[in-house]
């Protein structure tokens, strides 16, 4: 048992030894595999389309200006937030924190954004026919679609990322030209604070409306007053979201257009292209070899 084991181990070294001078007789052939691969990661890193990164950093608004009952709520909320954290309760805050979140992210704004200007012939360039202002087929299924535009936007041009510690938002806009990406980032902010400012002023005024129809049909001072500190609070609402351009969405650091791409990187593609010309140097070495 002993004989074998020793007979295996020196088969090993021998094996070892033998692929050791096998690579070091063909460091021409692996020091050419390895070039050929760097230069065509290389080549191919100039050959691809560059991408340019925008970011846009945004802090959900949580006002304290808030319509009816929720004001009592909102206010019974804050004395026991702590509680309500530890319990895994969500506050108001935190409700209208990620309700802007997911307009801003959601298929109707996205859709309504690539539509009011006019989004399809830019992200689908290679299809549209800028001379004759139609598309090159004529095929409904390979015709660009709004639905089909916002599953193109949510895979590869936006990204939301949120820091839990810090409770702000980073939203990238990725695309060939900086300046459009820049201006997509802000615009899609822009649009989601737009969206959420007008449905309040809307629910505000129609809360208005009927408090001032409930109000003149009951005479008890009671509930008069009941009302009318309700209308206070909806009136409130409506003139916070009226003077407040940034109603859901605080924008912290606003999209510029970058000056570097964000890929492809040239240097990063070469050395990715040389780690692999090395790893197919070797196997061919270690083929030949057998």
């Amino acid at each position: 048992m002993a004989v074998s084991t020793s007979a295996t181990a020196a088969n090993q070294e021998v094996n070892l030894s033998e692929l050791t001078d096998a690579l070091r007789r063909s460091k021409l052939l692996i020091f050419c595999v390895t070039a050929i691969f760097g230069a065509a990661a290389l080549g191919a890193a100039f050959l691809f389309p560059k991408k340019y990164e925008a970011t846009i950093v945004i802090s959900p608004v949580v006002s304290n200006s808030q319509g009816g009952m929720q004001a009592g709520l909102s206010s019974m909320a804050s004395q026991f937030s702590g509680l309500a954290s530890l319990a895994g309760i969500s506050t108001q805050g935190d409700s209208r924190k990620w309700e802007a979140l997911a307009v801003l992210q959601s298929e109707a704004l996205t859709e309504q954004y690539i539509q009011q200007h006019d989004l399809l012939p830019v992200v689908y360039a290679s299809r549209w026919d800028s001379q004759k202002k139609q598309w090159k087929t004529t095929d409904p299924k390979k015709i660009p679609t709004l639905w089909k535009a916002n599953v193109f936007f949510k895979a590869n041009i936006r990204s939301i990322t949120t820091d839990t510690k810090t409770g702000l938002s980073t939203m990238k806009i990725t695309w060939t030209d900086p300046q459009l990406a820049a201006r997509w980032a802000n615009g899609l902010v822009k649009l989601t604070n737009d969206f959420l400012r007008n449905k309040a002023v809307v629910e505000s005024e129609r809360n208005i409306s009927y408090l001032t129809t409930e109000v003149q049909n009951t005479s008890i001072l009671g509930v008069q007053q009941a009302i009318y500190s309700v209308l206070q609070n909806e009136i409130s609402t409506s003139m916070f979201a009226r003077g407040n351009e940034e109603f859901a969405l605080k924008v912290v650091d606003p999209a510029f257009a970058p000056e570097k791409p964000s890929s492809p990187l040239p240097a990063l593609w070469t050395a990715v292209g040389v780690v692999v010309g090395l790893i197919v140097s070797f196997v061919i070495v270690f083929l030949t070899k057998i």
